[in-house]
């Protein structure tokens, strides 16, 4: 049987508290089974994410593929629908699935991902023209990001009246205009739903291919927010701040071959959404304290440059 890693185990029953427990104490006897069933055998040390065990495996029928097997969560039910429709367009291929223990058998792509490259211009470029072949026709069945505007409105309004904070008006404005204007009619396409760099890794079949979607349906613009959201730590140290940003933004849209006003707008909004997370959760990489504090003033500022258009 397989061995869980420490890390994941410790942060699942953190997260998950019992049920997480419960499903830890029997994660390797799922992993036996599915072995079995789909004719793999291990063949690596096992890793993890945030909330699966990968597991390098080596099918009998030949070829290398790996099996994942996440906690069960309503983020992850379409993940495997989403690779489904792509058919290895931008994405790792999906091999087998069970959805019952949302559990997937996939390609296998290398550890190494795009958030190791250093020409932040290159990573940009990259991720979008991902986005953009993965921007497919959508299925049925899978999550419309237009019936989560009236929630995004919400909370955003009950954010800003209960925490404190120094957004200026206009800035605030300006995410609620988004989720009326672009976020109540979207299109129906397959995006990624949480695009960044760390979920593209480098392969063979391809050079870089997408993993971890949340198949969600919508603007492929909202990929471009959900990127520059995951850049942030990145922008910290550059000399001209709203220069880079807005520059970061051109090379998406033209990559990813979207509306360069859509991009910027979702990204308004997304460092809007991630300035107040912030004052409410903390951050993963702070959870409080005087780097929060720093954090959260920096997703402001970045809120602040994005309102202002180009």
């Amino acid at each position: 049987m397989i061995e869980i890693p420490e890390a994941f185990a410790r942060s699942t029953v953190e997260r998950e508290g019992e049920p997480g427990a419960a499903w830890l104490a029997e994660l390797p006897r799922t992993v036996d089974e599915l072995l079995t069933r789909w004719t793999c055998e291990p063949d690596g040390e096992v890793m993890h994410g945030g909330v699966g065990v990968i597991v390098p495996v080596r099918r009998r029928t030949g070829g290398a593929a790996v099996l994942k097997v996440s906690f069960p969560h309503p983020g992850n039910v379409h993940e495997p629908d989403a690779f489904a429709a792509w058919g290895g367009r931008g994405a790792v291929l999906l091999h087998e699935r069970d959805d019952e223990r949302f559990a997937m058998l996939l390609e296998r792509a290398c550890t190494s991902t795009l958030a190791e490259v250093d020409d932040g211009d290159e990573v940009v470029a990259i991720a979008g023209r991902i986005s953009r072949r993965l921007a497919v026709p959508a299925p049925r069945g899978l999550p419309r990001l237009r019936e989560q505007a009236d929630a995004w409105e919400e909370e955003l309004r009950k954010d800003a009246g209960e925490l404190r904070h120094t957004l200026p008006r206009h800035v605030l404005d300006a995410a609620v205009a988004t989720i009326r204007e672009l976020g109540r009619v979207q299109p129906d396409i397959l995006i990624h739903g949480d695009l960044h760099a760390r979920n593209i890794l480098r392969a063979d079949r391809e050079p870089w291919l997408a993993v971890d979607p949340k198949g969600y349906v919508g603007d492929p613009a909202y990929d471009g927010g959900t990127l520059l959201k995951s850049r942030a730590l990145t922008l910290l140290e550059a000399d001209d701040l709203r220069k880079v940003v807005h520059r970061t933004v051109d090379i998406f849209a033209e990559a990813a071959e979207v509306d360069r006003e859509r991009a910027r707008r979702w990204a308004q909004f997304h460092a809007v959404q991630a300035a107040f997370w912030g004052r409410r959760h903390g951050f993963r990489v702070a959870r409080g304290g005087a780097r929060l504090d720093w954090l959260t003033e920096f997703a402001d500022r970045l809120a602040e440059l994005l309102a202002e258009g180009s």
